[in-house]
């Protein structure tokens, strides 16, 4: 499939799970707590046919590029944002949950900054405080505790009967619904290293055992036919994060650390098959903190894929399309801007979404362009919200080719 005839679609990865898989991967989460047996076999099958289900609407909207909704990265609630970053917990052995806060203060973690409870104090945070902790605000952020491992022992990938099993299901998928292409999220080694660490000496050798463990995850779903999309929202969000406020300059540095570990990930793999997502973090809060994207595009920029894909489409960064006018998109790469957003119940028109897709495509040309949405949808917003968004998507690029194509 080309974009040399056409506006492409694809999504940002997450979408919205059918209650029925909810309920499954909740009883089997009692289960296993419970110390009671599980029938695996109904899970997997029931999975299987959701994810056959949810490539098959995607087809049917017009989605050209579509993926498995991370549908096998299990959720326990409708409304989640973290399963694009928690599956990895049980594919990399080396983890351990601390016993206890007591644990954690007599044998403090050498890096990562997520341990055993809740985000650092993020700057957006403080400055509404109030709306944070009010649990009728609509900001999906508040203050709360989950169980986040710590890093007692080598990294080594065990996920491959579980990674083996995603990618089963999404090729069996595509392939019933006559898709050319799909693709398929991992997390990146910089994300996944935000975990605490009292094992390795160092934060930077902390990342790149990351890299080590992931890779094979990475090359499994390239050698699949699949396109793999790297999910690293920590390259622009620790930016929040860090308190005080670094200078930008220092921010770069840090980050660069990062972008190198993933680079040494992907070495060897096709560029065109390897797709980098950026994102400031998806929760429904003011982001007033978030980094400008001129800080950050060229750090994006340096990683080794061939398509990058970034929040674009909600209030906070619709603007910055601006930026591609002074940066220069080096040959033979894609841009995935978010098109609809996440961050809003309001469906976007099919004329605005073909307007904002007319816009980048008159800054980095119209076969550079992939239309796409901001972040996950599926435990943004509600599912009927989601798909109309994503009928909207399709609707809008058919609109945006018509302009481009005439």
């Amino acid at each position: 499939m080309s974009s040399e005839s056409k506006v492409l679609t694809s999504h940002a990865g997450s979408l919205p799970r059918p209650e029925g898989l909810i309920e499954m991967n909740r009883a089997r989460s009692e289960a296993r707590a419970a110390g009671r047996p599980f029938d695996d076999a109904a899970l997997a099958a029931r999975l299987r046919s959701a994810v056959a289900d949810v490539v098959r609407k995607q087809a049917e909207i017009g989605i050209d590029i579509p993926g498995d909704g991370e549908l096998g990265k299990a959720t326990t609630e409708a409304v989640d944002y973290g399963a694009w970053w928690f599956y990895s917990f049980q594919r990399v052995s080396g983890l351990g949950l601390p016993t206890s806060m007591d644990d954690v203060r007599q044998n403090p973690p050498r890096s990562g900054n997520i341990v055993l409870g809740t985000f650092p104090n993020r700057r957006d945070r403080e400055l509404f405080a109030e709306a944070y902790e009010d649990p009728a605000s609509g900001v999906s952020a508040r203050r709360r505790t989950f169980g986040v491992p710590v890093c007692q022992a080598p990294l080594k990938y065990t996920g491959q009967a579980a990674l083996q099993a995603d990618i089963d299901n999404l090729k069996a998928a595509l392939a019933a619904a006559g898709a050319d292409q799909g693709f398929m999220t991992s997390i990146a080694p910089a994300s996944a290293s935000r975990v605490g660490n009292v094992y390795y000496e160092s934060e930077e050798e902390f990342i790149y055992a990351w890299a080590d463990a992931l890779r094979e995850e990475y090359k499994a779903i390239v050698d699949a036919g699949l396109i793999l999309q790297l999910d690293d929202p920590c390259i622009a969000e620790n930016w929040d994060q860090i308190n005080p406020a670094p200078t930008v300059e220092e921010y770069r540095k840090f980050t660069m650390v990062r972008v190198e570990a993933l680079n040494h990930a992907l070495k060897g793999l096709p560029e065109e098959r390897l797709r980098f997502h950026l994102c400031w973090g998806s929760w429904h809060g003011p982001h007033v903190t978030d980094l400008p994207m001129r800080d950050i595009v060229d750090v994006m920029l340096a990683i080794n894929v061939g398509s990058y894909s970034f929040e674009a489409g909600n209030v906070r960064h619709e603007h910055e399309w601006k930026v591609w006018q002074d940066v220069k998109l080096p040959a033979g790469k894609k841009i995935v801007p978010g098109i609809v957003s996440h961050a809003t119940n309001v469906v976007e028109h099919p004329e605005l979404v073909a307007e904002r897709i007319v816009r980048f495509a008159g800054v980095v040309g119209r076969e550079n362009v992939i239309a796409s949405t901001d972040c996950g949808l599926g435990g943004r917003v509600h599912p009927q919200i989601a798909w109309a968004k994503l009928r909207s998507l399709a609707e809008g690029a058919a609109l945006a080719t018509k302009q481009l194509w005439r």
